[in-house]
């Protein structure tokens, strides 16, 4: 038998995945659990912060046609909370300004206290 969701169940979704299908996967998913009712929180790290960069561009996949970067806008629109990793950005040659809009700088100890919260579950790729 299921467990039941809590009111206050948060899905956080942590993605460092560079593979375009996995990432895919994550933002498909990420999407049917908004959908669902279900709070979304998304932090990219590693190389799958270059998703959240304003020029990178990822691959459509059937059966809906569409990419990764376009589940991930739909999220952004839809209100969800979009992240790059704290040292994404000083690590690389980019700047926030280089982020697409409602992409934000994950500070390590707000993401701290965000995951002891009760009710985050996690789900990374």
């Amino acid at each position: 038998m299921a467990e039941a969701q809590s009111e206050n169940d948060t899905l956080f979704v942590v993605l460092t995945s560079n593979d375009a299908e996995t990432q895919m996967m994550a933002m498909v998913l990420a999407t049917q659990s908004l959908n669902k009712d279900v709070p979304v929180r998304v932090l990219l790290c590693s190389d799958a912060g270059d998703l959240a960069l304003k020029d990178s561009e990822s691959p459509a996949f059937a059966p809906a046609d569409r990419s990764p970067k376009q589940l991930l806008m739909g999220l952004i629109d839809s209100g969800v909370q979009v992240e790059v990793c704290g040292i994404y950005l000083p690590n690389r040659d980019y700047t926030e300004a280089d982020l697409m809009d409602g992409i934000g700088t994950a500070a390590p100890p707000e993401v701290a206290e965000f995951m002891k919260q009760e009710g985050v579950r996690y789900f990374t790729f």
